[in-house]
């Protein structure tokens, strides 16, 4: 019996000391993200890095149908609901219970109306006028282009996850975004239910 439990104690000492000594010390990590010591290119890959990772795309971009599904459309990358796309008719009462998006997942419907993803590349129609400041109060308060006194930000834009991102991730996703090349698309509005 003793012998059972001095394994099972010497196993689980094992165990603890591989997983934390795997562990990156976190003063590295921190001066691998730290914007303020990397030179913009490596900010902007970062950014790329990370807007691919979190599925920008998904609801960013338009897309095309290849023979393996939908992808992201090379010439309209990141630049929302495309203005002249019209609006599919769907089953209102079924959108009061369910959330419904468009065939290029640049829009959805559900209880709230039916929300147009923006266009974030680096033109006028997008986010190519945005500060920084701008950028950063959109995503951390879910306000419309980052305006004081805007509307929130709409569903299905998961603004809440993204907040919690570090300040060097979204000033790298800022600097990946004004790089991109500019897209210009005017996003309709969004349509809000009267109910």
């Amino acid at each position: 019996m003793k012998k059972i439990t001095l394994l099972m104690a010497v196993t689980v000492l094992i165990a603890v000391l591989l997983v934390f000594c795997n562990q990156p010390a976190k003063e590295d990590a921190a001066v691998l993200i730290n914007s303020e010591n990397i030179s913009h290119d490596s900010l902007v890959k970062r950014g790329k890095y990370l807007v691919e990772i979190m599925g920008c795309h998904d609801c960013h971009s338009p897309k095309k149908m290849g023979p393996q599904g939908p992808y992201p459309d090379p010439d309209r990358l990141l630049s929302g609901q495309p203005a002249d796309m019209p609006i599919a008719k769907f089953d209102t009462g079924t959108a009061k219970n369910w959330v419904l998006f468009n065939g290029m997942l640049t829009s959805a419907v559900g209880p709230w109306g039916i929300s147009f993803s923006a266009n974030i590349t680096s033109d006028s129609t997008g986010i190519g006028g945005w500060t920084e400041k701008q950028f950063f109060k959109a995503i951390r308060e879910g306000k419309y282009k980052g305006l004081d006194n805007s509307r929130p930000l709409l569903p299905p834009m998961p603004w809440p996850g993204i907040a919690k991102a570090s300040d060097d991730d979204l000033k790298a996703v800022f600097a990946y975004l004004k790089s991109t090349k500019p897209v210009k698309n005017v996003v309709p509005q969004p349509v809000f239910n009267k109910e």
